[in-house]
């Protein structure tokens, strides 16, 4: 018998929980680190944990993805690079129910974290948060250590093709910024001559009239050219 809108039991059919996840990723003290938040209750209670949760009925994912951006951080849409990342979904990966996450990366600079007085505060299903080393993390709750290992392996490949690099960066930045913000998420010194000049020939950014005083020669301020195409034109922005 053809099943229509008469015959359907939504009843008769088990449903698993969605989640988002979103590794919230900024450049703090010349490091590239990651949001986390304590775990408060069970399951993996005082673990340190990707922020993320349950999607509500009438709520799309990446409205949801925003929503916990919001809420860790206070950041509003527009300051924010928001990428889906990935869906994990393996039947084992929250002992609570079956769950399938849906994976974010945010890349959010520094001057844009409109932070409580204070600091950081969590929220209140959260027992701390705070910025951590990218690359050594606490361990994690759930495959969240999996969960950021990949979203760094994406955010690495971004940095080679397209422009979302710059998205750690405040709006006004120095080349030598720009490059420390790539090396400092690569792991590994580049070439400043080849990296400027692959850097001219894509176009994507501008001078400004402005400077920053260095104690020395004043280093001229750039920015991210709002027409550039997102995919960097040359191959990559560094050997």
């Amino acid at each position: 018998m053809a099943v229509t809108a008469r015959t359907y039991d939504a009843s008769q059919y088990e449903r698993p929980s969605v989640t988002v996840d979103v590794v919230i990723f900024t450049i703090l003290d010349s490091e590239l680190k990651v949001l986390l938040v304590k775990r408060k209750n069970w399951p993996c209670e005082g673990m340190w944990a990707i922020p993320g949760g349950f999607v509500d009925m009438n709520e799309g994912l990446e409205e949801a993805a925003y929503r916990e951006l919001r809420e860790e951080t206070s950041v509003s849409g527009q300051d924010v690079y928001l990428e889906q990342l990935y869906t994990f979904g393996n039947p084992g990966r929250d002992p609570r129910t079956r769950v399938i996450t849906v994976a974010y990366f945010a890349l959010v600079g520094a001057d844009k974290l409109h932070l409580p007085e204070g600091g950081l505060r969590a929220a209140s299903d959260a027992a701390g948060v705070g910025w951590f080393s990218a690359y050594t993390p606490p361990l994690l709750a759930f495959d969240h250590a999996e969960i950021l290992e990949y979203a760094i392996t994406r955010l690495r490949y971004k940095l080679e093709y397209t422009a979302v690099g710059f998205q750690l960066l405040p709006e006004r930045f120095t080349l030598r910024e720009l490059q420390e913000a790539y090396e400092t998420v690569l792991s590994e010194k580049l070439d400043k001559g080849n990296f400027r000049s692959k850097l001219r020939k894509s176009g994507a950014v501008e001078a400004t009239d402005a400077y920053q005083e260095t104690g020395g020669r004043p280093a001229r301020l750039y920015r991210f050219r709002d027409d550039a195409v997102a995919e960097i034109k040359t191959r990559r922005l560094f050997p």
